[in-house]
């Protein structure tokens, strides 16, 4: 890996620490040369800290390690990505990141929809709100239109119309968020599950 360290007059160029799992952004650090190839001897993370004037092991105080598991150069040779499995809060102020975010998974809309069908089963009106109505009705109404929704994706995968089938599609994955919610679960207690089958 070609990164230039001369860039700047100092040797030390910015690392951002990402999870690779949540492709959350942990911290950004400092490294120059000695610090990279210690990162990569050891696959724990290594920077250069300025205020102690020395390599610093991220953890070596801790025990939350930064776990190496990739490094990318970026197009100017002087910026490094690096994905890690943390060990424990990565921030010393006892966060998951330095700037004080969870570092779970995000699926973008998936769990922006999932925050809002939480959001409609704890506060909204059952009589305006058709999530909220589906909760109050309990579980067996919310897999019973599970159920339902299956069945019209299949009957519209046998079809030629595209659109009602992933019509169909979303009805499904809706009315399943919901389910899980009712069984006191998300998506990603599911995604967890299919992990673990990973050969």
């Amino acid at each position: 890996m070609n990164i230039d360290f001369s860039k700047n007059t100092d040797g030390l160029i910015p690392a951002i620490i990402q999870d690779s799992e949540t492709k959350t952004v942990l911290m950004l650090g400092f490294m120059n040369a000695e610090a990279y190839q210690k990162t990569v001897d050891t696959k724990k993370v290594t920077f250069y800290s300025r205020t102690k004037q020395r390599l610093w092991t991220k953890g070596e105080e801790s025990g939350n390690f930064l776990n190496l598991i990739d490094i990318k150069n970026d197009c100017d040779n002087d910026t490094l990505l690096i994905q890690v499995k943390p060990e424990g809060p990565t921030c010393h102020k006892g966060t998951d990141t330095c700037w004080a975010d969870e570092n779970k998974a995000d699926y973008g809309f998936i769990s922006n929809l999932e925050d809002t069908i939480e959001l409609r089963r704890e506060n909204a009106d059952s009589e305006k709100s058709y999530v909220a109505s589906l909760f109050k009705l309990g579980i067996n109404k919310i897999a019973q239109k599970v159920g339902e929704e299956a069945i019209e994706v299949v009957i519209e995968a046998k079809d030629d119309n595209d659109d009602l089938f992933l019509s169909e599609s979303a009805d499904l994955l809706f009315h399943y968020l919901i389910l899980l919610q009712a069984k006191g679960f998300k998506l990603n207690d599911v995604v967890e599950v299919l992990k673990s089958r990973q050969k």
